[in-house]
């Protein structure tokens, strides 16, 4: 007989963290992620993946890729630590952050777990126990979650217990110093944007428009159902006279898994040649910077952070506002007759745009705000 979840997950709760390297092996179950100041962050099962405690938690968890799937490998990418995945210029460099990395978990990380029966419907236990669960217990399932900041001491601690050497630390040093660069090129310049970035590192990537710009409006398509296989972005860029110029990219996302292509018309063979996400990245947030950016809906911004954590990026932090409730402030008529989609509003408000290419759709979105801006004084 399982205990209802209000039990499991008090039991969880009350247990005392202990070395992940002490998860049982051969045992499926409930378990929780305890970060480096013992709390817990992350509450998950065996369920799907149908692996042992020990081979989630010790393993997979530690020491997969620095992406939203391996949460202590996500939240511990960084400063000495981090590692962008397929950086074939830095990977003796990478490998020994991940090498740190790894061990710093297993010094400093903690994990709690409650066996289960294998027949037991370990999903369907494991959603209802996030439903009950505290919202701090849950900051790692939170995809859009930035890792924490790099802990020096304890590192120092792993780095001695590792008894690495001179050469090894200058390694990390180097990774250290990618990392703040990285995070620089999320902080870009304050202000509106109003330069032109000229020619594009990667020879698929179009030049931006030079600016000034008011505000821009983002979208992505996607290849499949994980978020951060984007395969183009579109963003279109108001200027203060509220003409719109449009840019878009392909970025191949590297994946053989196609779901959404008749959906979008975007296949592998589209892609091909186009740049990777981490290619555009650079050249996005110096553009976008401290600058509006508008969403129809938040799946546009989970992508981007999807996608950057993917890629070992900091996700985007920028002034992200949603067109949707920009519409539903301005024609709320339209709740319950058609809603406030993009294929609604264009039946609504007369546009004319092809919907499911990027960069029409951020452009529909940019006109969506402008026709609110002459309803609604203030658009939210």
């Amino acid at each position: 007989m399982i205990p209802p979840a209000e039990t499991l997950l008090a039991a969880l709760l009350d247990m005392a963290p202990r070395p992940i390297a002490e998860a049982p092996d051969r045992m499926p179950g409930l378990y929780g992620l305890v970060d480096h100041q013992g709390r817990i962050g992350y509450l998950g099962s065996s369920g799907i993946s149908g692996e042992s405690l020990h081979s989630l938690i010790c393993h997979r968890q530690r020491s997969g890729n620095a992406s939203n799937r391996h949460p202590f490998s996500r939240m511990y990418n960084t400063g000495r630590m981090w590692r962008q995945p397929g950086a074939t210029e830095q990977r003796a460099d990478g490998m020994m952050a991940k090498a740190v990395r790894n061990g710093f978990v297993a010094d400093h990380c903690r994990a709690v777990w409650l066996p289960l029966p294998r027949e037991a419907d370990l999903t369907g236990i494991e959603a209802a126990v996030r439903a009950l669960a505290p919202p701090e217990t849950l900051a790692w399932n939170d995809r859009a979650r930035a890792a924490h900041a790099e802990p020096t001491d304890l590192v120092d601690f792993t780095i001695r217990r590792l008894g690495l050497g001179p050469a090894d630390i200058a390694a990390l040093e180097r990774q250290r110093q990618r990392f703040l660069a990285a995070c620089a090129v999320t902080a870009a310049p304050p202000g509106p944007a109003q330069h032109h970035l000229g020619p594009a590192r990667h020879p698929g990537l179009p030049a931006f428009p030079a600016g000034p710009f008011r505000f821009f409006a983002l979208d992505v398509e996607t290849a499949n159902n994980h978020r951060g296989s984007i395969c183009q972005i579109g963003i279109a860029c108001v200027r203060p006279d509220n003409r719109i110029e449009t840019w878009a990219t392909y970025i191949d996302p590297g994946t053989r898994l196609w779901l959404w292509s008749g959906l979008h018309g975007i296949t592998a063979e589209t892609v091909r040649g186009a740049p990777r996400y981490a290619d555009v990245f650079p050249l996005l947030a110096a553009v976008l910077g401290d600058s509006i950016v508008y969403q129809h809906s938040g799946f546009d911004r989970s992508a981007l952070t999807a996608a950057s954590l993917d890629a070992g990026l900091p996700a985007p932090a920028w002034q992200w506002r949603d067109s949707v409730q920009v519409a539903r402030l301005a024609w709320p008529g339209l709740k319950g007759n058609g809603g406030h989609g993009l294929a609604n509003l264009k039946r609504h408000l007369g546009l004319s745009f092809h919907h499911h290419d990027a960069g029409e759709d951020a452009r529909a979105a940019a006109e969506v705000v402008l026709r609110a801006e002459g309803v609604s004084p203030s658009p939210a």
